[in-house]
């Protein structure tokens, strides 16, 4: 059964870090694109960043470029998002997802095999 596991999530004041883990298993996460997406309350689901199957390529939204950082570690089967200077309209759900196709169709919406079940990150003083 393949699961992905997102953790690191919770509350932080603004201009603070998080990170994000995604942990497969009954799935070998080097043949795939890895990719984050956030969903806040009422608005529509977004590609906050991608990576592809070697780390050799990777996509960011506009509104997290500088700031969050994704890499993956394919020995631990784990995919990272490195949070800094967060703002309130950070705020989501954010899910994990796996698909074998090249990271920007990924976080375009492309080819998404796989979620996790996501995890909260708030982010208020």
């Amino acid at each position: 059964q393949v699961q992905l596991v997102e953790s690191g999530g919770g509350v932080v004041q603004p201009g603070g870090s998080l990170r994000l883990s995604c942990a497969a298993s009954g799935l070998a996460l080097d043949y795939y694109a890895i990719g984050w997406f956030r969903q806040a309350p009422g608005k529509e689901r977004e590609g906050v960043s991608c990576i592809s199957v070697s780390s050799g390529s990777t996509y960011y939204a506009d509104s997290v470029k500088g700031r969050f950082t994704i890499s993956r570690d394919n020995a631990k089967n784990t995919v990272y998002l490195q949070m800094n200077s967060l703002k309130p309209e950070d705020t989501a759900v954010y899910y994990c997802a796996a698909g074998p196709v090249p990271q920007n169709r990924l976080c375009m919406g492309y080819g998404l095999d796989y979620w996790g079940k996501g995890t909260l990150v708030t982010v208020s003083s």
